[in-house]
């Protein structure tokens, strides 16, 4: 069991095998390389919490969630590193920032996830049609 304290959400515990890895760890964040994956209220948003670097935590959406025509290729590169045995495994999120009153969607730096065995890893796309900032208009609330 691993236990942090975190200034947003106070003590945190979570098994190590429940833990993601990240083994290049985030874009401009090489030594973030451990997290968990957090529930934000009620609503499809989640939250990146850094277990390398408790303060460090963000704010995470599924991007098909903002456009249905949100797409990109999976390099062989990420394919490799992330041991992709069957596509269904993957999860895609997309970082999210409040700037200016509004809500800012980096679709350009996409994190992806193999939930078999948890490692992670966030791409920097060049080649998309996809703007690299996009405001989120709503966000749907849950429903069970």
């Amino acid at each position: 069991m691993i236990s942090i304290e975190t200034p947003r959400f106070g003590k945190l515990e979570v098994e190590e095998d429940r833990l993601f890895l990240f083994p290049e760890g985030l874009v401009g964040l090489p030594n973030l390389k451990r997290f968990m994956i957090l529930d934000y209220k009620d609503t499809e948003l989640q939250w990146l919490q850094s277990v390398d670097e408790p303060d460090m935590a963000f704010i995470i959406v599924n991007p098909f969630m903002i456009s249905e025509e949100y797409q990109f290729e999976l390099p062989e590169a990420a394919r490799t590193l992330l041991e992709i045995d069957d596509l269904r495994d993957l999860s895609t999120y997309v970082i999210i920032r409040v700037e200016s009153g509004k809500v800012i969607a980096n679709l350009q730096g996409p994190i992806v996830i193999n939930g078999r065995n948890r490692k992670g890893i966030q791409l920097v796309l060049e080649d998309t049609a996809v703007n690299k900032l996009n405001r989120i208009v709503e966000l749907r609330r849950k429903t069970e």
